[in-house]
């Protein structure tokens, strides 16, 4: 069993959406691009790995929000991402 954001989580299944994201240099970085996605309408969960440069966003449901949205909500965090095929 997974934490996030304070709650226990398992494995998650479901619509995803995983994007590239540049300029991240630390843990913070995967933070605080985790907050801004978690905030999105239709996000579930979040999880960023600074290593290998990319981000997995859980939605609520397939379609449910558009990835031009999670790619503002990354770069109001001030990084850069492009979704990953």
């Amino acid at each position: 069993m997974k934490w996030l954001r304070g709650k226990a989580r398992s494995e998650q299944t479901g619509p995803q959406v995983v994007l590239k994201v540049d300029g991240m240099h630390c843990a913070s970085c995967g933070l605080l691009i985790d907050d801004e996605l978690e905030d999105v309408p239709g996000v579930r969960s979040s999880s960023t790995d600074v290593r290998k440069g990319r981000c997995i966003v859980h939605l609520t449901d397939e379609g449910s929000t558009d990835p031009s949205t999670l790619i503002a909500a990354v770069e109001r965090a001030g990084y850069q991402a492009t979704v990953l095929g």
